[in-house]
């Protein structure tokens, strides 16, 4: 793309790169390349953040175009006391919480009321997670330029920067094998691993970059169910977990059933229909998400115990629908508890290290 000079009136800013660049984006593939030339980057689980400074100004734009700075006001002022009159940076948007990251106290921070922000940026401040640098303190644009000409203007940037708890360089290896140990390892803290070509130069809006998915599986129960839509055919799963407590909380969905299967089991799930279904968090909870479809659910005994594949967590929930793997009829329904979904006590050493642990 040739650099072009573009003002963003919202912001008053006006740089020598597109100001409503869209970033470069990653194709999901099953595994990570083998062949060399390849550079491999955790896949933070956070905000996607485009970083824009002219002056005294700096803007925070989402992957999709949307403004960030009024919700990460501490992020914006940080930004503000770094050296330079002008860069574009690429980077994620994280909330340290313990020895991982929350995106719920991520997510919470996308609030109407200014009031609520301002509380929320000095209790749970966000952390900037730099990855890539598409324009150089001297205005010269770097999109052009391989990966390897801007990581080390992105590490020579970060090295001028004072020292900050809520500002970090994220790391890098040009080993498959290294990559390979944070699939392994960082679970609940990652969402997966970037592949990106060193030689490549900054492709906006392309998907010129690999990922590969973290997945984890989890044993959960059948708590119920819902029919697809116009048909009396079962369409989901409604899957629980029991808390500390012995309640059966609903944590998700699974719709991934074989349009085969689905015959036979809306019979077998149709003889186990009984009140409640789950005994803790139920699904259609009044939520400002809340829908009628939401609501319209068939609870059953918690009989089955099935295997779902998984990428997120949220608060106890799975973020996306999940993949059915198999039923495991070998499991006890008791046996399938929230401990699955907790993160580690201690930080994997990628995030400790990171964090600064």
């Amino acid at each position: 793309m040739v650099p072009v000079e573009v003002a963003d009136k919202a912001a008053g800013l006006r740089l020598t790169v597109p100001l409503d660049l869209e970033p470069m984006e990653a194709k999901l593939v099953e595994a990570l390349p083998i062949e060399p030339g390849w550079q491999f980057e955790p896949k933070w689980d956070g905000f996607r953040c485009l970083v824009f400074r002219a002056g005294d100004k700096v803007a925070l734009h989402s992957k999709s175009g949307k403004q960030l700075g009024r919700y990460f006001p501490e992020v914006v002022s940080l930004l503000e006391s770094v050296p330079g009159n002008q860069f574009v940076l690429d980077g994620e948007l994280v909330v340290p919480l313990g020895s991982s990251f929350s995106f719920d106290a991520l997510q919470m921070r996308l609030h109407p009321a200014e009031s609520r922000i301002r509380k929320l940026a000095v209790k749970t401040p966000a952390t900037l997670i730099l990855f890539d640098m598409l324009l150089a303190t001297d205005g010269e644009s770097l999109m052009r330029e391989p990966l390897t000409a801007r990581r080390m203007a992105l590490e020579h940037f970060f090295a001028r920067c004072s020292a900050s708890e809520r500002l970090k360089l994220s790391p890098y290896t040009l080993t498959r094998r290294e990559a390979m140990k944070w699939l392994a390892h960082a679970g609940h803290v990652l969402d997966g691993v970037i592949a990106k070509r060193v030689d490549g130069p900054y492709l906006p809006g392309e998907r010129a970059m690999l990922k590969v998915k973290l997945q984890r599986t989890a044993d959960c129960v059948v708590g119920g169910f819902r029919y697809g839509t116009d048909s009396r055919q079962v369409g989901s799963l409604l899957l629980g977990l029991y808390d500390a407590e012995a309640r059966l909380d609903h944590v998700g969905f699974t719709s991934t059933i074989a349009n085969a299967e689905r015959p036979a089991l809306t019979k077998r799930l149709e003889a186990l229909v009984a009140s409640p279904g789950f005994t803790g968090k139920a699904p259609g909870s009044p939520s400002r998400w809340s829908t009628e479809r939401s609501v319209d659910w068939v609870p059953v005994k918690p009989k089955l115990v099935v295997e779902v594949r998984y990428d997120q967590v949220t608060g106890d929930r799975f973020r996306h629908g999940t993949k059915l793997v198999r039923f495991r009829p070998d499991k006890a329904p008791r046996q399938c508890t929230l401990e699955q979904l907790k993160p580690p006590a201690r930080p994997p050493k990628l995030v400790a290290k990171l964090l600064g642990y």
